[in-house]
């Protein structure tokens, strides 16, 4: 199967040969990846694609798996009270 074929993450629909070619432009860190590509930035935030990607880094760099550094988690959303909102809305008066 070709690298273009290989789908590393399905939720931003980057495949493999996207992530090689970014490698080889020398971009080797999950973080950089991730602000080019948008990999771990689908509604899964790196639950599928995380560990294929740190995979793809250690072979590209020749490193163990353990040395790759992960991405920073920023969840998508977080839950707001409605109770505070209507406080916030009632002080803006």
């Amino acid at each position: 199967m070709s690298e273009k074929d290989v789908i590393i993450c399905r939720c931003e629909d980057v495949t493999l040969q996207d992530l090689h070619d970014m490698m080889d432009q020398g971009y080797t860190s999950f973080e950089e990846l991730k602000r080019l590509l948008r990999i771990g930035m689908g509604p899964c935030q790196s639950n599928t694609c995380g560990q294929l990607v740190q995979r793809e880094i250690s072979k590209y760099l020749k490193v163990k798996l353990e040395d790759v550094k992960t991405q920073k988690v920023r969840p998508l959303a977080t839950g707001v009270k409605l109770n505070s909102i209507c406080e916030g809305a009632n002080n803006e008066s």
